[in-house]
Order: C-alpha cells, then sequence, then structure tokens
C-alpha cells in the first residue's frame, strides 16, 4: 500500500515537472495574480480525472483507437501556434504589461485556455491516461494507492507552481520581464507543437 502510494506520488511527479505549455500558463496566471486558485483546480482536477480514467482501464480503449489520438494531436498543435502567436504579439506590443493581472484574460477565457491546454495535449493522454494507467496496474489490488499518489503528486504541483508564482510576482513587475516571459512562452508552444506534429505515437 505505502510503495504503491509512494510509487505513484514520485512517478507523477516526474512526469508533470516538465515545463510544458500547461506549466507556462500556469506560472503566468500565478505571476499575473488572477484566477489562479481556478487555474490551479482545474489543472489538478483534470489530472486527477485523467489518472483514474487510465488506471481504470481508458489507456488501453486509447491505444486501440489511434485515429483519437490523431484528432488530439492536430487540435493540439494548432491550439499551440495560436498560443505562440498571441505569445509572441504581447511581447512584442508598446502597452505596458500590468503584473496585477488588470489586462488578463476574462474569466471565460481563462477556463478555456486552461481546459485547452490541458484537454487538447496528447502528452497528457500519454503520461497520465497510458503510462501511469499501465505502472499503477502492475500493482493489482493496490493500484488505487498508486492513483492516489499519483494525483497528491499532481495536487502539490499545481498549487506550488501556481501560488510559489504569485509570491514571486512583487519581484518581476518590470515590462521587460513580461517581454521575455512572454518570448519564452512562445518558444515552447511552438516547440511542442513542432514536437507534437513530428512525433509518431
Amino acid at each position: 500500500m505505502v510503495l504503491a502510494y509512494v510509487t505513484g506520488l514520485l512517478a507523477g511527479l516526474s512526469l508533470i515537472i516538465a515545463i510544458g505549455a500547461q506549466n507556462a500558463y500556469v506560472i503566468r496566471q500565478g505571476l499575473t495574480k488572477k484566477y489562479v486558485l481556478l487555474v490551479v483546480l482545474v489543472c489538478a482536477i483534470s489530472d486527477v480525472i485523467l489518472i483514474v480514467a487510465g488506471v481504470a482501464g481508458l489507456g488501453a480503449i486509447i491505444n486501440a483507437q489511434p485515429v483519437a489520438l490523431e484528432v488530439i494531436r492536430w487540435a493540439g498543435v494548432g491550439y499551440l501556434l495560436w498560443f505562440a502567436f498571441k505569445s509572441i504579439r504581447a511581447a512584442l506590443g508598446t502597452n505596458k504589461l500590468d503584473a496585477t493581472g488588470t489586462q488578463s484574460a476574462s474569466l471565460k477565457t481563462t477556463v478555456l485556455t486552461v481546459l485547452a491546454m490541458t484537454w487538447l495535449n496528447p502528452h497528457v493522454y500519454l503520461d497520465t491516461v497510458i503510462f501511469l494507467g499501465a505502472v499503477a496496474n502492475q500493482f493489482t489490488q493496490d493500484r488505487w494507492w498508486f492513483a492516489a499518489g499519483a494525483s497528491t503528486g499532481s495536487i502539490l504541483w499545481f498549487f506550488s507552481l501556481g501560488f510559489g508564482a504569485v509570491a514571486a510576482s512583487r519581484f518581476m513587475s518590470k515590462p521587460l520581464f513580461w517581454k521575455i516571459l512572454d518570448s519564452l512562452i512562445a518558444a515552447v508552444m511552438v516547440t511542442l507543437a513542432i514536437t507534437l506534429a513530428t512525433m509518431s505515437f
């Protein structure tokens, strides 16, 4: 039981800590101090749902339906490129960027964006549903303890990332910082889009 939980915790953290579209968006929302709790909750709850689905056997179904992953793949590529374009435009803009979040997106846009970052990313399904689901089922009766550990890792990570960025935002209020951040986010999005477009599942 304990072994399954700790293994799940470490496996979940090892997969989620890599900087990607979702993490980059959480950091930006934390720095703008707008809808941080909501963004963190959406990310964490989505991960828990996907982990539970994987342990319940959804990974095997997805593996048997490669067309589904292809649809998700190209939807994800399109969305990542669109978000990269928005980030580049923000980085090149002449308007002053406000760390307090007064120029941040609306609640609806924020929710739709974080949902898209999560559910239109094929890596999410490969990591949570397929990989974690496969590992969890090696623990047979203790597989749900593995799922609990992986879910805990996800929750801890997103809360630390989002509210850690909130705590750091007062040191990062200069417009130059936001231009650099948006440029880095755009680079991450383009890189992920190219990776998704060229990788074979």
